[in-house]
């Protein structure tokens, strides 16, 4: 098992002092889109995927902004509507087209503003489009006009394109993966933002727009290669606070970009915004280097197999338990459908899982007519069900399974109803719709103790922090689906020429940064 990096500095602490010719209590909007979804997956994002959040629900989604802390009482809050999804497959473009319209009318209806936090995940993906968030971005600076300052706080596993970089003026990601600082990036953006209203830079709206340095870095790797908690991603990482304590810096981002999607936004990317141009030019072309001469150097974020390699660990006398095997081709949180079976098929099919003397817990493949027949049939009812493959058949379509129905449980807000099918030593989790099993929890509220199991299957990368911890032993098997970690078998066609590892030239790339100020720069293609 490999460390988790020390981020003891990822946070900047209090406001400065507010600056003569600064704004105390500025306007604020808040809105944005928040998707990862993959172009590989048949599944689409509709309405039904999104949680809708506006006023006061809005605002009440960032604890840095409750009654009383300091960023919610250095500015008036306008908060209008986001859309938030579990990653999946592109988003339908009339729910797109919704949210954007919500967006832009609440801009319309409630402004003007000071400023605007753009809160977005940066790998959205619509159906008949290359480049939502660059598409959003340009309608949302169109509706406030070119005085307002814009702070967007993103994945690293966004992609920054040529019209979002020109949209925004403060723009920043996360600097953990697993992504244990997602809601302090947040935080970090809106501190960003309140810092040059307060007269950071200078009194004039000019002056509070930092300079923002650019560089395009022709790399595009899986998140789990390139996991915080190992090098060279952790060292990188690490030194991104120290970038950010230089005279004349105000923040620094490195974005490996988002692995799944054919789209020539799709690769890695620096951005250093400051007031030295000189320092901040100098910085990003130094991180950007740093990035391009270890591409080689990231490996997977833990020891790799085929699914039935994996297994063959897990049940050998003497392996350690708990066992976590990740059934990462499927995984639902970097965009996978969700309903793939093959894993359960090839679980279903060992005969050393054939009886109860072991206990295997796969987590999960969502399929509504699955689990209403288990459902009608009552806990303790032998069933035969075919499950999953109904959205991404994969390589096996629908799987058969005779079992017991174990338990069922309703009333999840994410998965809905849940039934557990045990078969032999497999208990297969079958979800209403579709869920990530990241917690503890969420195995124990359907009867299954996930520490006393033998071997614990998730569809899942690298692990998140309670799955971390579990983990006696563990391997991340390469599955198929839509979100295949064998990147050069998914079919890439539509990459910037060049991007390693896809059809790397051999030539050196041009890392010296583009930078900016205000929107209009020319942006090299």
């Amino acid at each position: 098992m490999t460390s988790r990096p020390d981020h003891d500095k990822i946070w900047k602490g209090p406001l400065g002092p507010l600056h003569p010719s600064g704004l105390a209590r500025p306007r604020i909007g808040i809105a944005g889109i928040s998707i990862e979804s993959s172009t590989f997956s048949p599944h689409i994002s509709g309405d039904g995927a999104f949680t809708i959040r506006t006023g006061d629900d809005l605002l009440a989604y960032y604890p840095f902004l409750a009654d009383g802390e300091e960023l919610r009482d250095a500015a008036e809050w306008v908060p209008l509507t986001h859309g938030r999804s579990l990653p999946g497959g592109a988003v339908d473009p009339q729910t797109y087209a919704r949210m954007k319209e919500a967006i832009i009318d609440g801009i319309r209806a409630q402004g003007p503003f000071d400023a605007f936090f753009f809160d977005i995940h940066g790998a959205m993906s619509v159906v008949g489009m290359d480049d939502a968030e660059g598409d959003l971005a340009t309608a949302v600076r169109d509706a406030l006009g070119p005085d307002t300052l814009v702070s967007a706080s993103m994945d690293l596993h966004g992609n920054v394109s040529d019209a979002l970089f020109d949209a925004v003026d403060l723009i920043t990601c996360y600097r953990m993966a697993p992504h244990e600082d997602w809601m302090n990036t947040k935080q970090r953006a809106v501190h960003n933002l309140l810092e040059r209203l307060r007269g950071v830079g200078g009194a004039d709206a000019d002056a509070r727009r930092p300079y923002k340095a650019w560089v395009r870095v022709p790399v595009l790797l899986p998140g789990e290669k390139t996991s915080t908690r190992l090098e060279p991603a952790k060292g990188l990482y690490d030194s991104i606070p120290d970038v950010e304590e230089l005279q004349g810096v105000m923040d620094a981002a490195v974005w490996v970009g988002y692995a799944w999607a054919d789209e020539p936004r799709c690769h890695a990317n620096v951005i250093v915004t400051g007031d030295d141009r000189d320092v901040i030019e100098r910085e990003a072309e130094r991180l950007a280097r740093r990035y391009w001469d270890a591409r080689s150097d990231f490996a997977f974020v833990g020891p790799t197999a085929t699914l039935d390699d994996a297994l063959d660990i897990a049940l050998a006398a003497g392996a350690p338990r708990p066992y976590v095997i990740s059934d990462s081709g499927d995984n639902p949180t970097a965009g996978g459908a969700g309903d793939v079976s093959w894993t359960l098929g090839r679980l279903l099919r060992r005969a050393d899982l054939a009886d109860r003397s072991r206990v295997v817990l796969a987590a999960s493949v969502f399929d509504p007519q699955a689990v209403r027949a288990a459902r009608v049939a009552g806990v303790g009812a032998t069933v035969s069900l075919r499950v999953g493959g109904r959205v991404d058949a994969g390589p096996s379509g629908p799987v058969a399974i005779t079992g017991e129905v174990f338990s069922i449980t309703d009333g999840d807000p994410v998965a809905g109803t849940q039934v557990v099918v045990r078969s032999g030593a497999v208990h297969a989790i079958v979800t209403e719709r579709r869920k990530p099993f990241h917690h503890l929890d969420d195995f124990r509220m359907l009867g299954l103790d996930p520490e006393s199991a033998d071997i614990v299957i998730v569809k899942i990368g690298y692990l998140e922090p309670e799955l971390y911890d579990l983990a006696a032993g563990w391997t991340l098997a390469l599955t198929p689906g839509g979100v295949d970690q064998d990147l050069l078998r998914l079919g890439h066609s539509r990459l910037r020429p060049g991007t390693f590892p896809f059809g790397e030239t051999g030539d050196e790339p041009d890392l010296r940064p583009l930078v900016a100020r205000r929107r209009g720069a020319e942006v090299r293609a």
